[in-house]
């Protein structure tokens, strides 16, 4: 069935719903579902955590709530339903059982074990099914999601606050604050959003940071189910065992990511104040790929790297990196010794350009947001 304009206006509010799941489904994606009858919303609901029931529960269960039944309804759903046990029953057993009349999917899961499966069971069931309903945006939402269920690997953004000249530094190491409080509240936001974040060990020298999420910062006014993983990378074990990120409420939450060439002294001290990983070499650097196929494991699939121009440049140098969030400062820090805040690293193409896709600007105060995707060739 084609979709109608009714269909995208559904779905829309739908993904509106799906949204407020944002930091907190990982990792399982974020859902939103919608009961229709006569043009009239009678249920409602969202995935509001892993483990918890999934959108489509929760709109059934909010329409009984509400005295409705949801027999010879259409059910609009962001994302194809499970039709496979997991932490809860299969979506589909409850569609099937509820007595909608009709499903209008807004995108198909991309799980090549599930794809497509929950859209041929529903319409063996004589339920009529439409499916890809403004599904650029419903797929769009589920980025880390639907790359990891599929890669194995979190989805990989970079993020760096820099000068109109790309400057992070100037020569001496001064950094602070490049840009506005409304960039670093924007870019809290999108900490909020990861499972995980990493920096090279340079950062917890230079600045000793806590690498966590803080409310105070953010436009989002809940707290994070759990805490970020902090990955620090650290070839040759140096990080001081004075650092925030090995003594403060979230230590456990810490990974240290040695290599082979970490002396096993240090590998032991390090591993009674923090969780070690000994990661192989690759051309005399960590290699990057074995560390992402690590956190795959571990369901991280989110990775903000906030590291800087060295760790930015071996990530978009190994073409590891999904998308971009870069913030320009209205100012020109100079000099060819400044920190660049990505370094080592020669584009895709000879025109840069044709490496960025779903470019988007935005004013953030005197700063300017730029949030890109990028093309990994």
């Amino acid at each position: 069935m084609t979709p109608s304009d009714e269909d995208r206006k559904w779905m829309l509010q739908a993904l509106k719903l799906a949204e407020k799941g944002y930091g907190r489904t990982s990792p399982n994606p974020m859902v939103g579902a919608i009961l229709i009858r006569n043009n009239r919303i009678i249920g409602q609901g969202w995935h509001r955590k892993a483990g918890n029931p999934h959108a489509e529960i929760e709109a059934f269960r909010n329409a009984a709530q509400l005295r409705h039944s949801s027999r010879n309804t259409t059910l609009y759903v962001t994302l194809e339903p499970c039709c496979t046990d997991g932490r809860t029953p299969p979506c589909t057993n409850a569609i099937l059982k509820s007595g909608v009349s009709r499903v209008v999917i807004g995108s198909i899961d991309p799980n090549p074990n599930h794809t497509g499966k929950s859209v041929k069971l529903l319409r063996r069931h004589g339920i009529s099914v439409t499916i890809n309903v403004e599904s650029e945006k419903t797929t769009e939402l589920n980025d880390p999601f639907n790359h990891w269920i599929v890669k194995r690997q979190p989805w990989v953004i970079a993020k760096s606050a820099m000068s109109l000249d790309g400057k992070i530094a100037t020569r001496t190491g001064d950094s602070k604050w490049i840009t506005g409080d409304e960039s670093r509240r924007h870019a809290m936001k999108i900490r909020q959003g990861c499972d995980a974040i990493l920096v090279g060990i340079n950062t917890i020298l230079k600045d000793n940071p806590s690498l966590s999420y803080r409310p105070v910062f953010s436009t989002l006014r809940w707290k994070k189910e759990k805490p970020l993983l902090r990955i620090i990378l650290d070839s040759r074990g140096r990080i001081p065992s004075s650092a925030k990120v090995l003594n403060d409420a979230y230590s456990e939450s810490t990974i240290l990511v040695l290599s082979t060439k970490t002396s096993p002294v240090k590998i032991h001290r390090l591993s009674k104040m923090a969780k070690v990983w000994v990661a192989p070499l690759l051309d005399n650097h960590i290699d990057l790929d074995w560390v992402l196929s690590k956190l795959g494991e571990e369901s991280v699939t989110s990775l903000l790297v906030e590291g800087g121009g060295r760790i930015h440049g071996s990530f978009f140098g190994g073409n590891l990196v999904n998308q971009a969030a870069f913030y320009y400062a209205p100012m020109i820090i100079g000099g060819k010794n400044a920190v660049k805040a990505i370094e080592n690293f020669s584009p895709y193409a000879a025109d840069s350009r044709n490496i960025l896709t779903h470019v988007r600007w935005k004013r953030l105060g005197k700063d300017l947001h730029l949030s890109a995707k990028i093309k990994v060739p």
